[in-house]
Parts: C-alpha cells; structure tokens; sequence
C-alpha cells in the first residue's frame, strides 16, 4: 500500500497552496486532483492584494506579474438612483492595491511548478477520490481511482480536504456543512471590450429592480455574472430566447449590440449555484477541511478563492512541524479552525448583508433608491479605502511561513 505523510485532496488554490507550503517545509506531501488539467472556465480568477503580497513573499512575483492579466483597482456600484464608487483599492496602505485578473489554471500551474521543484512534492492527476479510510476512529488515507480506473488506496498521517463545495472527502468522513439561504444563482458570460473602453481597471456592478449583473474587466472582454432568482435557471431558458438577455445586458451596461453577439446561444450561458454553508468543526481525527470544503462562499466580492489560500498558509504554518514530527494531533487541527474561523465568519455575514441590502431587493423588484451603507460611502469617498482593504486584505491576512519564503529569482 502506498503511504505518504500529508495526503490533499483536490488541487484548487487551497490545495496546490497548501502542498507547495508544505513540501518547501520537507514534509512529505500528495496531491490528488481529479481533472486531467487545470483548465476550467468561469473559475474563481480573482487574486486578492493579499495573495499578491504572499506570492511575493514565496519568490514567485515576477513569475506571477508574467502572466496573462488584467488589473482592478475599482468598485463601481450603481444602486436604485445613483453611482458609488463601493471600493477603491488605490487608497489601501503599503504596495499591493489592486486584484489581479488572472485565469486560475496560469495561477495553479504556477504554484504547481514551484512545488515540483521540491522532492518531497508529488501531484497526481487524474486520480478521484472516492473515499476515505479509517482505523480505530481515525481517518488514515484515502482510496482514489487513477486515469484507467484503477483502485488505489493513499495512507497518510494526515488528509487535507481541499475539494471545494462538494467535498467527498468531507462527505466522507461525516461532516456536514450548516448551509444558509442565499436569494441567486448566477449566469457566467464573456462579453468583448472595447479598445476605447473608459472602464478599464474597474469592478461595475449594476443593481437595479429587476435586473442586475457585475462585469470583471478582462482585459479583451468582460467576464460578467447576471444575477437570477434562486432555482430560476430552468423556466428563465424555457421561458425567453437568448436575445431577451443580450438586451437585458445591454440595459444595464450600455454596450454595442455587435459586442452583446457573443451570446449567441444559450450554450453561451453557463450556470453558476450559489451555495454558502460553514462546517461548525473543520476536522476529525486525521482530517481538516480548509478553503470550500470548510465554508463554502457565495461569489459576492470573489473572496472564495483568497479564503481558501488563506487557510492553506494558515494549516501549513502550524501543522508542518508536526507532521514532520509525526506528532500531529486533533488539536493541531482545531488550531488551524481557530485561527480561521474569525476570517471566514465575517465574509459570510458581510456578503449576506449585501445579499439582504442589494440582491434580494433587486431581485424582488423594489430596489428604488441606494441603500443608507452605500449613500454614507458616497458621502465619505475615504470609506472606501476602509471596505477596499476589508474586501482586498481581508480580516487576519495570512504572511508566508519563514520555512516557505524564498528571496525573488535575480537575472543575470
């Protein structure tokens, strides 16, 4: 049987993050991603100033600041009867002031590759977890199917959980996550920008009775998510012809009908369900759940992502020396909750205050006038370096670990 220290499953940001951290510590470390690739579209793509920071910190910024990429430095909300400028993230202190755009898999195979570097890393692709193993009580490993369908059983001192909403290895091992109520789903669509496009570099999110949407700046085109009501995907397709949503879009955001084209059909339009939920306990004997496995996140403010790396540094700071020293314990691993717990606890009810405060109420239809949080922000533009740093930094952002950090690569 096959047998390695750490075992992680799933190879998104959290576990690609959390396996690099651990093998530059030398522990012995699995990852096992079920796709054959990285490449997903309509994936979380926003890195956070305080990820940034953190690639920086790990000697892979000018790696990362090569690849394809758009930057926001905005939050353009317009609400009922006026525009607010929500966010600015140019009035956040020290050098990270902005999020960068980049396409997960260009982020995943840059993690990837740094960890390959080290002997103790070793990814497997391919491999589907369909299970966890256990012994007295104790989670011990996994057993995952590899590209020709084969059994393979992994044992591990400890298994990470790192794949996503729909967790097996958390359903796995008997954890359950408290789900909430959330008032959307999601449309993801690509819409080309203009060369001349005065909004380049900002978030614009356009929250009005009845119709509402947020587009990404990409760059070449916008990546825009049109808000339904939960459950409406169905009856909405049946219901209309693709052309009643170009014209919908092109309402809120004023584009050119030859650029709104690009929804030629509904294939064009993928579905995005919002779910959000909280594990009350991250782990059991053997395993922690960390990134969506643990807290699952509505796509308000694309926090998901940085969360879950978050906690990826977060596990690896304290668990690497104990499984160096084949000491980990189940204290250990509700240390990684408690110091996660405050981060995650105030995305969630801060993105149910905009679901209660924006979304419902446009999705109901009454959505008349901005609401009093966002006209205070208007009123007082410093406030918006306030939710800027909240949204970007976050609450209790996570630095490198000393044995993970390496100096920027010099050229000669």
């Amino acid at each position: 049987m096959d047998k390695t220290t750490c075992c992680v499953v799933g190879g998104g940001p959290a576990g690609a993050m959390v396996g690099l951290l651990l093998a530059r510590a030398g522990v012995e470390v699995v990852v096992l991603e079920k796709h054959a690739d990285f490449i997903r579209d309509f994936r979380g793509d926003t890195v956070h100033p305080s990820t940034v920071r953190l690639i920086d910190e790990l000697g892979l910024g000018a790696e990362f600041a090569r690849l394809p990429r758009s930057e926001l430095t905005r939050m353009c909300l317009y609400a009922g009867d006026r525009m607010v400028v929500a966010a600015d993230l140019t009035r956040i202190p020290g050098r990270y002031r902005h999020i960068a755009m980049v396409a997960q898999w260009d982020f995943l195979d840059l993690l990837t590759s740094a960890a390959a570097e080290e002997p103790t890393f070793d990814l497997r692709m391919r491999a589907t977890v369909t299970d966890v193993t256990t012994e007295s009580g104790t989670v011990n490993g996994v057993r995952y199917r590899d590209a020709d369908g084969v059994e393979h059983t992994l044992a591990a001192d400890l298994v990470i959980a790192c794949d996503g909403r729909d967790s097996v290895a958390r359903e796995s091992a008997g954890l359950r996550q408290r789900m909430e109520e959330v008032p959307m789903d999601m449309w993801f669509l690509r819409i080309p920008k203009s060369p001349d496009d005065v909004d380049g570099g900002a978030v614009q999110a356009r929250f009005t009775s009845g119709n509402s949407a947020v587009a990404l700046d990409r760059g070449d085109y916008y990546q825009t998510g049109y808000i339904i009501e939960k459950g409406g995907d169905a009856a909405l397709r049946a219901a209309h012809e693709v052309s009643w949503l170009r014209e919908r879009v092109g309402e809120l955001f004023g584009w050119p009908a030859e650029h709104l084209a690009a929804i030629q059909t509904w294939d064009d339009v993928k579905l995005l369900e919002v779910t959000a939920g909280m594990l009350e306990r991250w782990y059991v004997p053997g395993l922690l759940c960390i990134g969506d496995a643990a807290h699952t996140m509505s796509p308000v403010g694309g926090v998901g992502v940085n969360l879950a790396v978050q906690d990826a540094v977060a596990a690896a700071r304290i668990l690497a020396q104990p499984l160096l020293d084949g000491t980990v314990r189940t204290a250990d691993l509700e240390k990684v909750q408690r110091r996660r717990m405050l981060p995650a606890s105030f995305t969630q009810r801060s993105q149910r205050g905009e679901h209660d405060m924006l979304i419902a109420p446009a999705l109901r239809g009454d959505l008349d006038t901005a609401p009093l949080p966002l006209r205070i922000v208007d009123a007082l533009p410093p406030l918006a370096g306030l939710t800027a740093y909240l949204g970007g930094m976050g609450i209790r952002p996570e630095h490198a670990p000393d044995f993970a950090r390496r100096a920027p690569a010099t050229t000669s």
